[in-house]
């Protein structure tokens, strides 16, 4: 098989790689940049800083190791300019084949041993599927039919973490970050991206995130678009039963103590009890994208109703919207809820194909964390996690630029035909299993 590097990968790396450097600041960091993004996408097993030293310089794995773990765990650089830098050279690339339509939130979880890791406690980690002891990172998605890219990135810090002054002082956590739930995180990410002037699309999240009234109000006041999963109890009106907003000076907040609720001869329903109310011509198989063997359909449901945020009484219903429900044969109940304020006549097709597209925010994850080393990082520290993850979306955005110009039969990563040559006897620390979590 031809060797992709005579069609000229290795210069677009460089030429790439080339941008970033002019971004960084001083000159001494270029050689660190290039070696780590080079180490981020060699077939090396673990991508963390002393294999990756190994893996560049083989003659000189100390020194290098000292270089690459000041460059990341250190190194002054702002990893917003290296991230604008990526949009710039990456974005154009992913709406040549189609314009952006998605906004995707998400997190990911780091699985840690021990207690000294930033952020690291006993929470959900999604990797595992149950609560471990893990980090866990809040990002945002750039997404068109072809592809998608992560644009913000950051460390979910517990409250456990945010209010100890003496675990912030150890990990560096800058005296600005303060306690954020994950929604507020996301929040801000979205603003800061339409800050930035990227194009926009539709939010896209989880039930997490989708399932939080305040959140879709915040999406909703700035002017965004949604399309977000919900969980089956969230309480909704069912069509036309939705009261009157409240008088003016009570439309902010709960009724006052000791005021009566006003009476309503209806009461709202959660999402559940409303599916199975809707009547058998409620129901329709949609199609959405093409899977690997077939094209992708299911059996949903469409209504366009209020949400009742909370129990429907003391707060005013949301904008009429839709509620979108699948519900597959055979099943005996519902299996997925969505809310969206996606225009009321759009067709069903649509409807589906948009919201089914956080989907993409899977690939990311996953070719982040496989081909690029996401999860690999063993510093304990601020800077460090964030920079790592910002190098880790460098080197997967340059894979994003070159997909076009790799044939379908070859690797997605060109650069891991090249083997990397490791010194005589080189073990890392943690083997014989080098591939377990990195102790915190």
């Amino acid at each position: 098989m031809k060797d992709f590097r005579d069609a000229g990968v290795e210069a677009r790396f460089e030429a790439y790689v080339d941008r970033l450097v002019g971004v960084i600041g001083h000159a001494d960091r270029a050689g660190p940049l290039r070696d780590y993004c080079t180490g981020l996408l060699l077939p090396v097993a673990r991508k963390s800083v002393e294999p990756m030293a190994a893996a560049m310089r083989p003659d000189r794995v100390s020194a290098k190791h000292q270089s690459l773990l000041h460059f990341v765990g250190q190194g002054g650089w702002s990893d917003d300019a290296l991230m604008a830098c990526v949009r710039e050279q990456v974005l154009p690339v992913v709406e040549r084949h189609g314009p952006v339509e998605a906004w995707i939130v998400d997190d990911t979880s780091f699985p840690k041993k021990g207690t000294h890791s930033v952020g690291v406690m006993r929470q959900y980690c999604g990797e595992r599927g149950k609560t471990e002891n893990c980090q866990v990172m809040v990002s945002l998605s750039v997404a068109s039919e072809a592809a998608s890219l992560p644009v913000a990135h950051r460390l979910f810090l517990p409250e456990s973490w945010a209010n100890d002054p003496e675990r912030r002082r150890k990990a560096k956590v800058p005296e600005d970050i303060v306690f954020q739930s994950k929604p507020a995180i996301a929040l801000d990410q979205i603003a800061a991206a339409l800050a930035q002037g990227i194009a926009r699309g539709v939010v896209l999240a989880d039930a997490g995130y989708g399932s939080g009234a305040d959140f879709r109000a915040g999406l909703r006041d700035l002017g965004l678009a949604y399309a977000v999963a919900i969980r089956p109890f969230v309480n909704v009106w069912r069509p036309g039963e939705a009261p009157p907003p409240r008088p003016r000076k009570h439309r902010r907040g709960p009724w006052p103590k000791g005021r009566k609720v006003p009476s309503h001869p209806h009461r709202p329903v959660q999402v559940q009890a409303l599916a199975r109310e809707l009547p058998d011509s409620a129901w329709t198989t949609v199609g959405w994208r093409e899977g690997s063997n077939a094209r992708l359909a299911e059996r949903f449901a469409m209504v366009r109703l209020c949400c009742a945020n909370g129990d429907g009484l003391r707060t005013d219903p949301s904008p009429e919207e839709w509620l979108l429900i699948e519900w597959p044969e055979g099943e005996p109940e519902p299996t997925r809820f969505w809310l969206s304020t996606l225009p009321a006549d759009l067709p069903p097709e649509e409807l589906v194909r948009r919201t089914k597209m956080r989907w993409r925010i899977e690939r990311d994850y996953l070719d982040l964390k496989q081909e690029c080393g996401l999860g690999h990082y063993e510093g304990r520290g601020w800077r460090g996690f964030h920079h790592h993850v910002s190098l880790c979306i460098a080197a997967y955005g340059f894979l994003i630029s070159q997909a076009e110009t790799i044939p379908p039969s070859a690797p997605r990563n060109p650069l891991s035909r090249q083997k990397p040559a490791l010194p005589d006897g080189y073990r890392p620390r943690g083997a014989p299993d080098t591939t377990t979590a990195a102790y915190a």
